[in-house]
C-alpha cells in the first residue's frame, strides 16, 4: 500500500456515512490500510452526531440514506469543519443532486460502486476536479 502520510496531513480522520453496512465496512478497511483514521455511520441522524462531536479532514458520504439524505450531512460537516474534504457517493446516477453537494461544499462526487482507489484520488485530489 502507498504510503500517503504526507498528503493525507497531521489531521488523517475520515467519516464514512453509508447505509450499506458490508460496503461501509470494506471501505474503511481499505482507508485504514491507506492511512486514514476512521470512523463510520450508517444513517444521516449519525453522521450529523459525528460531525458535531468529532468534524473529521475527510469525509465520503452517501446521498441517499434509510434516514434521509446525505446533503444534511454534508450541511453539518460545512458548518463545524469548513476545510472538511467531502466526497458524495451516489448509486442512483443522480447527478443533479450531486452537483447540489457539490455546490454546498463537497469536493467530488462519485458514482457507485467506488473503490477505495477511488475514493482516495477524490479526497486528495487538489485544484479542479469536476
Amino acid at each position: 500500500m502507498d504510503d500517503l502520510s504526507a498528503e493525507l496531513g497531521p489531521d488523517r480522520t475520515l467519516l464514512l456515512v453509508d447505509d450499506d453496512e458490508p460496503f461501509v465496512k470494506r471501505l474503511a478497511k481499505a482507508m485504514e490500510k491507506r492511512g486514514f483514521t476512521t470512523e463510520t455511520a450508517e444513517s444521516v441522524a449519525a453522521g450529523k452526531a459525528i460531525a458535531q462531536a468529532r468534524p473529521p479532514a475527510y469525509a465520503v458520504v452517501d446521498l441517499r440514506l434509510e434516514d434521509g439524505n446525505g446533503l444534511d450531512v454534508v450541511e453539518a460537516l460545512r458548518e463545524r469543519r469548513p476545510d472538511c474534504r467531502i466526497v458524495v457517493l451516489t448509486g442512483y446516477g443522480a447527478i443533479a443532486t450531486a452537483v447540489a453537494a457539490v455546490k454546498i461544499g463537497a469536493i467530488d462526487y462519485l458514482s457507485k460502486p467506488a473503490d477505495a482507489n477511488e475514493v482516495t484520488h477524490a479526497l486528495l485530489a487538489r485544484g479542479e476536479v469536476l
